[in-house]
């Protein structure tokens, strides 16, 4: 089955030509069938970027996806065109009435920041909580998973005195989780950060790390309580993601004098200029696969009911 999307969002054309199943609004509506429906709260710079980049993971699931792109309802970017933002996302506060099966918070460029410094931070931690009620499954990616985690569990976030920047190996710690279904025991993670989430304060909070690296840390939390899942890097990442924030880091020096580290394990022979392959793809697909179907087999049908009733079609008889 298809991920459903506006057929003039730059992203359909692109997944098209990938070989993605996407189909657009008429065709979707001719299918018997309830369509999960995804949220995007996007909070990077590179709307469209980002944006292509989930679609891509959660559309190639065998299930219908809705997919709606949600923006804080304030803040204004500077980095995408308003023509887009107008014709394909609605604020936050457009969109709280409604029920979501599943919702995914990405991370955003304010690592620095303390969270309640954040311009938006009360809109956030409104967001945050109305998931409880009108999310089946929420997911927080990067700085978007940190936001969670401090703002249900306090636990906190330490600047580095370097970013961690490169693509990292972790490993399984929790194979028989349904959302590590099909894992290999290690992978290889995109990974671009200056700040982390220490694996003591998780586990004295009483949340399972589900993958971490003892180069990197945790990267992977469930906290079953929220319905939520928290991943600290980045397997949405395109190939050349990393090679993008290289030359943009590059191109900062020019302005700040910050001494710029290459990418660790991800340029063949640390030679920039060499296409670096992809060696994460197939676990990203994995990982957001498995989310979509424990959305699936969890949510009610009726989705009336989402944040009132759990219904674990894998227990009815």
């Amino acid at each position: 089955m298809p991920i459903k999307l506006p057929s003039e969002l730059p992203a359909f054309d692109i997944l098209t030509r990938e070989g993605v199943m996407v189909m657009g609004a008429g065709a979707a509506a001719k299918q018997d069938i309830r369509a999960l429906k995804i949220g995007l709260l996007n909070l990077m710079p590179k709307k469209i970027q980002t944006e292509t980049q989930f679609a891509r993971l959660i559309g190639a699931t065998p299930l219908q996806i809705e997919f709606h792109l949600i923006r804080m309802s304030e803040h204004e970017t500077r980095n995408t065109a308003s023509e887009h933002m107008e014709a394909f996302y609605r604020p936050f506060q457009d969109v709280k009435e409604e029920k979501f099966d599943g919702l995914i918070i990405t991370g955003a460029p304010i690592e620095h920041l303390d969270f309640e410094d954040v311009t938006y931070w009360d809109e956030l931690e409104e967001v945050m909580n109305w998931t409880q009620t009108n999310v089946h499954s929420t997911f927080g990616v990067c700085w978007g998973g940190m936001a969670m985690i401090h703002h249900f569990h306090r636990v906190k976030k330490h600047l580095l005195e370097k970013k961690l920047f490169g693509c990292y190996r972790h490993m399984n710690f929790a194979p028989e989780s349904p959302y590590l279904r099909g894992f290999s025991d290690e992978m290889v993670m995109p990974v671009s950060r200056w700040t982390e989430m220490r694996r003591a304060e998780i586990e004295k909070a009483g949340l399972p790390i589900l993958m971490h690296s003892n180069d990197v840390g945790p990267a992977l939390v469930e906290d079953p309580a929220h319905r939520a899942l928290y991943v600290f890097n980045h397997f949405e990442y395109d190939s050349d993601t990393l090679a993008q924030e290289y030359e943009r880091d590059l191109k900062s020096v020019q302005v700040d004098g910050a001494e710029i580290a290459m990418p660790v394990n991800y340029f063949p022979n640390d030679d920039a200029t060499q296409r670096p392959p992809n060696r994460w793809r197939s676990h990203g697909h994995l990982l957001y696969g498995n989310w979509i179907s424990e959305i699936y087999l969890t949510t009610p049908y009726d989705a009336s009911l989402i944040g009132q009733a759990q219904t674990d079609l894998r227990k009815i008889e």
